[in-house]
């Protein structure tokens, strides 16, 4: 049994930051960034809580699938960059789109967050007798923790959020998601420390205490070698189960985090880059809600269409993958 997508839905914040525009930040120029990442501009959310990029991308997603949010059996947010420890960013987005019976929590799994939230949708669909709909929304404002004074980092992320309404369905389905732990300090962003009060000096090392607070670390080279790996693995698992080939695939829709890293999976993988689906040049790196930006971009536009087949691919901090592919 798979699922379908029922409706997809997006928010990107007002303010958009072109590869000049980070001039003001650091040593770096257009033709630098163009020729390394791809990317053109960014949005980023200059007065957007998080929350409400995700509660406007649901909003939407809910008023193009033609149902009543009392309808949603389950919110699934999925968010490295929640704008409270607590409570939960799925519970805000709850009481803004009105889904009152809905349960709710929020999922992090960094920039393969989508892939996850939508294989645990199907799961609570196939589990839980008479839900109907589930909203799985990836929503992320990496500005926060970004580090503007890092040009190899802050260039390449931006701020948004998508949607997606998902329903039971005999649709072809298949995932495969993973994880690599022992990576993980390769791209972090910690969040807390202990209170002065009752701090106790160690020499206790974990692999994440000399990484900065609140800004965001990358090894670069370490996160590059994964991920090239990566993209591909996360399709080929999640084919291997259904035993379809990447030629029957219409559409791949990978995380867009750098052109090259996706050149390279489409070479590994023997398909042409005309069919990627490929957006970062004008959202940069959105984290978990790169893949459903990118989808709603192309079925807005009529290049993504009902029955065909997409694989979704996607790789994060933690270090984890992600593939789902579907017909659409």
């Amino acid at each position: 049994m798979g699922i379908n997508i029922l409706a997809t839905g997006a928010y990107v914040p007002q303010q958009t930051l072109t590869n000049d525009d980070f001039k003001r930040f650091v040593d770096t120029n257009d033709e630098w960034i163009r020729t390394r990442t791809g990317i053109s501009e960014r949005r980023m959310a200059g007065w957007e809580p998080n929350w409400y990029m995700g509660a406007q991308a649901a909003k939407q997603a809910i008023e193009r699938a033609g149902i009543s949010p009392e309808e949603i059996g389950f919110i699934i947010t999925a968010t490295a960059t929640s704008d409270f420890h607590t409570p939960s960013m799925a519970s805000v987005i709850q009481r803004e789109t009105g889904a009152l019976n809905a349960a709710a929590f929020d999922m992090n799994a960094a920039c393969s967050g989508f892939v996850y939230a939508l294989d645990n949708a199907r799961r609570y669909l196939q589990t839980e007798p008479g839900v109907k709909y589930v909203l799985v929304v990836a929503t992320e404002a990496l500005s926060r923790f970004v580090d503007f004074e890092d040009r190899g980092s802050c260039i390449l992320f931006g701020d948004g959020a998508a949607a997606v309404i998902v329903e039971n369905s005999d649709k072809l389905y298949s995932a495969a998601l993973g994880s690599d732990g022992t990576g993980a300090p390769f791209l972090c962003a910690r969040s807390m420390q202990i209170a002065p009060e009752i701090r106790i000096e160690s020499d206790f090392e974990d692999g994440f205490t000399d990484k900065p607070l609140h800004k965001l670390y990358q090894d670069g080279k370490a996160v590059y070698k994964f991920a090239v790996k990566a993209l591909p693995t996360a399709f080929e698992k999640a084919a291997a189960k259904i035993g379809i080939s990447a030629e029957e695939i219409d559409w791949f829709i990978p995380h867009q985090a750098n052109v090259r890293i996706i050149e390279t999976a489409a070479k590994h993988l023997g398909v042409p880059m005309e069919k990627f689906i490929i957006t970062l040049d004008h959202y940069g790196n959105t984290s978990s809600a790169s893949i459903p930006l990118a989808l709603n971009e192309a079925v807005e536009k009529g290049i993504v269409k009902r029955g065909q087949k997409i694989a979704m691919i996607g790789f994060g901090a933690g270090l984890t993958y992600g593939g789902a592919i579907i017909e659409f």
